[in-house]
């Protein structure tokens, strides 16, 4: 019987175009992620940050970036947030502004207003609130009057 070791394992998946939130899976390889909140953690405060970071645990309060930020299965965030990109699988609450793209993904459950260029909702996502449409790509004020790091 032959077994497969990690090295062995087939390598011709393409990855996603830079910036492509739908072709995103719901857990990226954890070797793509700047930061993680897990499971059994919680934080409540002002988060900003570069790169990839996934929120798996409970947030409270808001949350800047230009880049990209998942919010897990079984996460519960409530809050403001502003970032490139935004991938919820799990529970939000509150505004959220995404200038590139937002996608909702099952079993998420969101209560809010989101505001972004593009969207993608997926079936047996619960969404209660409203959805508006922002394609001149600029960033919001930033809240709090926080300024976001330029890359």
């Amino acid at each position: 019987m032959a077994m497969l070791r990690p090295q062995d394992e087939p390598q011709n998946q393409t990855p996603p175009a830079p910036g492509s939130v739908a072709a995103l899976p719901s857990r990226p390889p954890t070797g793509e992620l700047n930061a993680l909140l897990g499971k059994g953690s919680s934080f409540e405060g002002k988060l900003l940050f570069e790169g990839s970071v996934r929120i798996d645990g409970k947030f409270s309060g808001e949350i800047m970036s230009t880049d990209l930020l998942i919010i897990g299965e079984g996460a519960e965030v409530k809050g403001d947030i502003q970032v490139g990109s935004l991938v919820i699988v799990g529970d939000y609450n509150g505004n959220a502004k995404a200038i590139k793209a937002i996608e909702l993904k099952a079993p998420a459950k969101v209560r809010g207003t989101l505001t972004t260029a593009s969207i993608v909702i997926e079936r047996g996502v619960f969404f209660d609130g409203q959805c508006k449409m922002d394609t001149t790509g600029e960033a919001a004020k930033p809240l709090g009057g926080a300024v976001l790091p330029k890359k």
